[in-house]
């Protein structure tokens, strides 16, 4: 018991000291439009084919809709939530679906623009860190490290408008080997005592966070209907700690569509929205159930060739989420108020 309780101190030691000396690295300002709101996009599940022409028709359609309205809305950033590249990740950061699959089809000038990334279950079939690697020389791929936190400033760098925590869910719950075909319960963490350590971190980081909004993301959902429903792991664990520091939302994909949820807990609101359908399309409800009553606000799974993805607006009063499809419909729009 003491050698575990040493190796979880050393873990989380080094977990600290790396991002500590990393803090406000990776931070961006607020690039205000004349209306005084920053946008930006959220998309998960977008990885593509490995095999010619190492693209969808639906990740075409949501990277062309995404580069005419970035252009239009002026947009800030991209938050990337997984599956960044189907089926297998990469192995390398020299791996051609890179050019392939990201650089090639999120070409827009407006997507020029960080991408935040994270890790989903079809990239750990890979090799995760070549594309932590990838990050090293790409101008705009942001991928320091399975977790890691930055925050939006408002334009004047005097006060934190939104923080960002982003989060690997199959460190934490497993699924390292899991495809889309297989709906079996995750079998728990690969090395439980480094998830227990990042457990930490991830509370450490809702403590100190001081922002108005807080938006914490992950590639598995904490609740969905759909075809691989609600993950256990982050219903027992990470759902408390967002309602009791009080964070605005959870993003994240894995179930192919999209789909806005709700719950309440000792008082605290949150809002979940999973945001799946940028290169495969998936209507199932087969979890309907398994969520709490009413908490279902939206759900769409459009054609094969549509897709869609999610354009956050934000200033100091509010903010604005909204599901948009490749016609640059909006699908559905909800609105968050600052947590103080």
């Amino acid at each position: 018991m003491h050698l575990k309780f040493l190796f979880y101190f050393v873990i989380f030691y080094q977990l600290s000291t790396v991002f500590s000396t990393n803090l406000g690295r990776y931070d961006v300002l607020a690039n205000e439009n004349d209306d005084g709101i920053t946008r930006f996009f959220a998309v998960g599940d977008w990885g593509g084919l490995p095999f010619l022409p190492y693209e969808t028709p639906s990740e075409i359609a949501v990277a062309e809709t995404m580069g005419k309205l970035g252009k239009k809305l002026n947009t800030s950033f991209q938050l990337a939530l997984g599956d960044n590249f189907y089926f297998d990740g990469v192995q390398s950061a020299k791996d051609s679906r890179f050019q392939h699959t990201f650089e090639h089809v999120f070409s827009a000038t407006s997507l020029q623009t960080p991408w935040y990334v994270l890790a989903g279950n079809h990239d750990h079939l890979g090799n995760v860190s070549a594309q932590i690697e990838y990050g090293k020389t790409s101008k705009r791929w942001i991928f320091p490290d399975y977790f890691y936190s930055f925050s939006l400033w408002q334009s004047d760098k005097q006060k934190k408008l939104i923080d960002f925590v982003m989060i690997d869910t199959v460190i934490l719950c497993g699924g390292g080997n899991l495809s889309d075909w297989e709906h079996t319960p995750l079998e728990g963490p690969k090395n439980e005592y480094v998830a227990e350590a990042y457990w930490q971190w991830i509370e450490e980081q809702l403590r100190q966070s001081t922002a108005p909004y807080l938006i914490v993301s992950g590639h598995f959902p904490i609740y969905s209907i759909a075809e691989h429903g609600p993950t256990k792991c982050l219903v027992d664990r990470l759902r408390p700690l967002l309602h009791q520091y009080q964070a605005t939302t959870y993003f994240c994909g894995h179930d192919h569509n999209l789909q806005h949820l709700v719950d309440d807990m000792n008082g605290s609101h949150l809002d979940y929205f999973v945001i799946g359908a940028a290169n495969f399309i998936e209507n199932s409800h087969a979890h309907q159930q398994d969520v709490p009553p009413n908490s279902l606000k939206f759900f769409w799974a459009g054609s094969i060739v549509f897709g869609g993805f999610g354009l956050i607006e934000v200033d100091k009063t509010q903010m604005n989420f909204s599901f948009i499809d490749r016609s640059e419909k909006t699908l559905y729009q909800t609105i968050m108020k600052p947590r103080f």
